[in-house]
């Protein structure tokens, strides 16, 4: 657990309403207790949001952030960061930095945080808020999540929060052995979730869960 100060702009009017929306997704069928908790003590309205849509922050929906990007609707976050088995202490590469929130919620439950977002504009904002939220640990990157971070590999665990069209070799090689990545792939309106377990070249084990809808994974750098 991240200890932090009081945060301005975070009133226990909006603990209340963290409270609810992490009992709702307890409702939709998270059962890991640590994702939970860990979501309960990020203050999501603080993370990006457009004007017109802070006081919607708590309900169970994604929203703009700018930069033709989105923060991914509560349940998205915490299904996926299910399916990472964390442990405290596991190195994470995190694809597509967004808003922060993610990579907030990852180092709340004790990962050293590596991520990396592709929109200069995005990575100069959310480094400064990372920071300024008490966020110290996490390493951020402005670079192509394609090529991942291959300098301070291996991690046990990377997660991509686009919709990549397909498996990026290079991210697989980057993981420890028997390292897991979590990613949406498709090309399609809707993305089936999937984990790869990395063993070697010739052992990976793939499990297929729910479909979801995310922005697409793009290569190279914007801005």
């Amino acid at each position: 657990m991240v200890q932090h100060g009081a945060r301005a702009g975070d009133t226990p009017r909006h603990a209340g309403l963290r409270r609810r929306m992490v009992q709702g997704i307890r409702n939709k069928g998270i059962t890991d207790e640590r994702v939970l908790e860990a979501m309960n003590r990020v203050p999501r309205h603080l993370f990006g949001f457009e004007s017109a849509f802070v006081e919607r922050a708590y309900e169970d929906s994604a929203f703009p952030i700018g930069e033709g990007q989105t923060i991914s609707q509560p349940f998205t976050v915490a299904y996926q960061t299910q399916l990472l088995c964390l442990e405290p202490g596991h190195k994470v590469l995190e694809i597509g930095t967004g808003s922060g929130y993610q990579a907030a919620v990852l180092c709340e439950m004790g990962a050293r945080v590596f991520t990396i977002e592709r929109v200069r504009a995005l990575y100069f904002k959310v480094k400064e808020r990372l920071a300024q939220l008490g966020y110290h640990t996490i390493r951020c990157f402005y670079g192509d999540g394609f090529d991942g971070l291959p300098a301070f590999a291996p991690f046990d665990r990377i997660l991509i929060t686009a919709a990549a069209p397909t498996v990026p070799d290079k991210l697989l090689h980057q993981l420890k052995n028997g390292g897991m990545l979590v990613v949406p792939l498709g090309k399609g309106s809707l993305q089936i979730m999937r984990r790869y377990t990395y063993y070697s070249d010739a052992e990976i084990k793939e499990e297929v869960f729910d479909s979801f809808r995310f922005v697409p994974m793009l290569p190279g750098k914007q801005g």
